[in-house]
């Protein structure tokens, strides 16, 4: 599928049901809100109420956690349906989900589990990306995930089979600073190298969040501030892919919407340092 490249929204945060209030009561100096899919797609009730106003004020993107693109399984078209259904609803920017599966046996285990990259594995989710594309009537955005294991059998990178999967299906790139990060100090290679392998006309928008450094290994657990060595690869990336849509990720351990505001400011901070002002014609 052939699309026009989502546009640039700026700086933004993941939407959650803690901020409602203050969202709705002020005016935060936040370009975008990211929101979790699943969580909005109910017939009715008070989070797409909230939704909707919150909608009529911002731009809005949607992040699924449950596509789970990568599956051997049937497509899910019950979930497509009611994807499809929030879409139109919402008009998002673009929709987004993960490279990995999410269940087996129509169980969904909640988690985002790693493949092995083969061609095999790649011919499948090209497939699987071409049939979402098609029915959805628009081009989705993938992201890498966290990873704690590796394959054996694996015939190309990481980065590869992400660079490979968007030339073929169309897909644009969620390129994920923190988990690239935490799958990069798991195995043991420097996360610039899979900066540098990503092509950079296919990311359209960066993740950053916290996570759990246990001393051997990381867990991706989004209930910690940003590190510095992930501030870090931020800029790094900045200097690699240019001006891409950038948000803030917290999932758990939630704090106030200024406590997160300090963080999309020095989103702010990092990019006027490192890309030239925007240009503004009249």
């Amino acid at each position: 599928m052939i699309s026009a490249k989502p546009p640039y929204l700026g700086f933004g945060l993941g939407l959650r049901a803690q901020h409602y209030d203050e969202i709705l009561s002020g005016n935060p100096p936040i370009d975008w809100f990211e929101v979790i899919s699943e969580n909005y797609m109910l017939p009715g009730g008070q989070p797409l109420r909230v939704l909707d106003r919150i909608r009529e004020r911002y731009p809005v993107v949607m992040h699924g956690v449950s596509l789970s693109i990568a599956s051997t399984a049937p497509p899910n078209f019950e979930y497509l349906a009611g994807l499809k259904d929030l879409a139109r609803r919402v008009e998002p920017k673009w929709i987004s989900d993960h490279l990995c599966w999410t269940g087996v046996h129509g169980k969904n285990l909640h988690d985002l589990l790693p493949i092995p990259y083969t061609n095999e594995a790649l011919d499948h989710v090209v497939s699987r990306v071409q049939l979402v594309q098609d029915y959805l009537g628009r081009a989705i955005v993938l992201e890498n995930v966290s990873t704690y294991l590796q394959f054996n059998n694996s015939e190309m990178t990481e980065w590869e089979f992400l660079s490979e999967l968007s030339r073929r299906s169309g897909c644009w790139l969620l390129f994920d600073v923190n988990n690239v990060y935490v799958s990069a100090f798991n195995h043991g290679y420097d996360p610039r190298t899979f900066l540098e392998g990503i092509p950079a006309d296919r990311v359209v928008q960066f993740h950053l969040a916290g996570h759990s450094h246990m001393g051997t290994h990381i867990i991706d657990t989004h209930d910690h501030p940003v590190c510095n060595e992930v501030w870090e690869l931020y800029a790094a990336a900045i200097r690699r892919f240019g001006r891409v849509s950038t948000m803030i990720e917290r999932d758990d351990n939630i704090p106030s919407l200024d406590e997160l505001m300090v963080e999309v400011n020095q989103t702010r901070e990092i990019a006027a340092q490192i890309l030239p002002p925007v240009r503004r014609e009249g």
